[in-house]
Formats: C-alpha cells, structure tokens, sequence
C-alpha cells in the first residue's frame, strides 16, 4: 500500500498533576480544544477520533468505553466515527499511530488523537493491585511490579555494566531540571544527586524520585494529509516514521535490553531514512531511572553498556549529541498513562517549531519520540517510536 504522507497540525495539553476539582470530561475536552484551536481548523471539519484511555482505575466501568463520544460531544463533535483503545502505557501512542495510518491510507483527510487518565481517583496501593490483575500469574505471584521490575533491571545494569546509583540519580536531576521549565509539569522541583539518593527507598536500588508519579491530564492532536494541512499552516510537523511492535517474552532474554525496543527502533529508522546520529531531541519512555539508561542503548544513542556514561558525561542533556526528554519526561512532567504518547509528541512538536522556551534545542529538526507499555515477565508488551522531521 502506498501511504500518503500524514502531518501534525495542532497540539493541545493540560497541565499534568491532581484535578481532584475537574471531571474526566472536563480534562479531556480542553486538550482536544486546544489542538483543534490550534490547528486553525472548525471542529466541523474533523472526520473522526481515536482516543486513548486504560479506563482501570475509576471502578466500576460503565460508559468509560466509549469516553471518546462523551467527550466530543462536549466540545460539538458528533456523527463522525469514534474509537478508543487501550495498550498499557502506550495507549496514548497507540490511538496516536490508529489516527495516522487512517489518513495515511486515504481513508481519512482530517483526524484527531487524544489521551486522558484520571488517577487520582484510588490509592497506590489499589493501582498496583489493578495492574496485577492483568499480568501473567507466574509474573503477579513472584511480585513483579514497575518498581520491582526495573529495579532488578538497575540491579543486573550495575554488576554487568557498572551503572551506578549516582547515574541513576543524574536522570531524575537532568529531567527535574527540564521540568522546572515545563508549566505543564506535574514535578516542576529540582533535585540533587544527594537528595535523590536519599529519598525513601520503594525498591532497592530505587529510590522515590527515581519513579515516575501518577496523576490528572490529557494531550491531544490534529493529524492531516499533507495536501490537506497546506490549506491550514505553513509549518507542519512530518511524521516520517510511525511504527508499533510487540515482546519476545522469552524467559531467555538478558534484563538488560528490551527486545521490541531494539527492533522497533531498527524499524523506524529504516523507514524515516535516518538514524541515531540524524536525531536532535527526543522524548523516551523513562518511567523508572534505570529505563532512561537502558533505552539510550536500545535507541542506539550509544552502545551495549555504555547508557550509564551516556548521561554522566551529559550526552543527553542540553548541548548534548542528542538532547532527551525536555518536557522533564515521565520522572518530572509526570505519567498520565492514557496521555503519555501524544504528552510526548506535544514536546517534539513545540522543539520542531522552535517554541520550546527555556528547553529549546537550537535548530531542531529531527526527533524522535518512544513509549513502551505492559510488560510480560522482563520485557514491554508493547514499544512505539515515531520519528518526526520539520
């Protein structure tokens, strides 16, 4: 099938944090307002909607499947298809990558992506048990968890590659810093080496601040033919690359390394027609510390080993070989599961643009955004990479 070459037009968020005060729909409708305004294009003109949403943690279910439709309607967007989807921590992505292959393919001219969570809504504690529930057995009775999970990651890192605890830390202090200078930021604190090392313990050798926090939010954005989109703006943001894959769930497979993010960034690359050293910025998934690590190796931002040094010496930090995570990623911006994705494209897009602020990457033009989510014994369920170009 030839594809038709699909552009992003307009962006929209909320700020990420605790709106115990704003109903779900509330949330959600602003994102989507605020990317259909900025798209430049009537709310009339939108063919359909895919929206991303894990919908787990408000109880009982009831008309949450279809939250895409209740909160259009809202904003006066009826009689067009709707959809929403679910794919762990990737669900933002996931409805992201459905809105573009629609109009890739000539089916659709003008679509929206939007993804919202509201987890403020239980503790902890339920939210773990929730995950639980949709996890392998094997997985649930051993106690394998995020925490639990990347800290056996962080721990097999050390011994064979000698990552240290301090390495750790300069992720959260590099992406707490970022996010001091992200009014959308959830954690916009900064923190030291000393006070991430000393925070309290949740599995060791992770500590609070190397784990992403949860909370309220929503992005959204307007994807467009780029035949259409010439009718609309002068600066569309290309999607030269969009691509989805699944594990290995090999109980074989080194901890170390995920390999859906080895073969989706392989993918991607191939199909954008650049590589590693081609990117300026880039948004990854660092739900944990040790993710960012790892990722900057199977991203091939540097090689086997090297992830932990990659960070140390400020490779992805401002004025490095390739800057990472400027909203202040997952650790600082916060993870709104659902919104996680298109949150993530919202960042590259403004860097694209050049309206990044403080976190600015001068003469921007290539980026790549990652986000992975599930997990089946020591690897993601699912990986997305999409490469975007001015």
């Amino acid at each position: 099938m030839n594809l038709r070459d699909v552009v992003i037009v307009g962006i929209g968020e909320t700020k990420f944090g605790k709106h115990m005060e704003r109903t779900i729909t509330d949330i959600g409708a602003e994102a989507c307002i605020d990317a259909i305004k900025d798209a430049g294009v009537s709310h009339k003109k939108v063919q359909f909607v895919t929206g991303a949403y894990s919908c787990q943690w408000n109880g009982p279910l009831g008309q949450y499947f279809t939250l895409p439709q209740i909160i259009l309607r809202e904003i006066g967007i009826t009689k067009v298809p709707m959809f929403r989807v679910e794919c762990g921590c990737a669900t933002g992505s996931v409805a992201f990558r459905d809105v573009w292959y629609r109009v890739a393919s000539g089916e659709y001219d003008i679509g929206l992506a939007f993804g919202i969570e509201k987890m403020n809504v239980a503790d902890s504690k339920s939210i773990l048990g929730l995950i639980s529930d949709h996890v392998p057995e094997r997985d649930a009775d051993m106690g394998l968890t995020g925490p639990t999970i990347y800290a056996m990651m962080a721990n097999r890192m050390m011994a064979q590659y000698g990552v240290t605890k301090e390495q750790l830390a300069q992720v959260v202090v590099k992406n707490r810093r970022f996010g001091t200078k992200n009014p959308m930021a959830q954690f916009p604190i900064p923190v030291t080496v000393e006070e991430v090392l000393n925070a309290r313990m949740i599995a060791d050798p992770l500590t609070l601040f190397m784990c992403c926090g949860r909370g309220d939010g929503a992005a959204a954005a307007v994807l467009m033919d780029a035949k259409t989109a010439k009718q609309y703006t002068t600066n569309p943001v290309h999607i030269a690359a969009n691509v989805l894959t699944s594990g290995t769930y090999s109980d074989e497979l080194p901890f170390v390394t995920f390999d859906g993010d080895v073969r989706a960034a392989a993918q991607a690359y191939e199909m954008a027609g650049v590589g590693p050293e081609d990117l300026d910025v880039a948004e990854i998934h660092d739900s944990f510390a040790p993710a960012e690590i790892k990722h900057y190796e199977d991203l091939g931002f540097c090689g086997r080993g090297e992830g932990g040094r990659f960070v140390e010496e400020g490779h992805s930090d401002m004025g490095g070989k390739i800057v990472v995570n400027t909203s202040g990623g997952l650790l600082s911006k916060g993870h709104i599961i659902g919104a996680t994705g298109i949150s993530q494209i919202y960042e590259l897009v403004r860097q694209l643009r050049g309206i990044s602020g403080e976190s600015q990457v001068e003469g921007a033009k290539v980026a790549l955004q990652h986000n992975s989510g599930g997990y089946v014994h020591t690897e993601f369920t699912s990986c997305a990479i999409n490469i975007l170009k001015k």
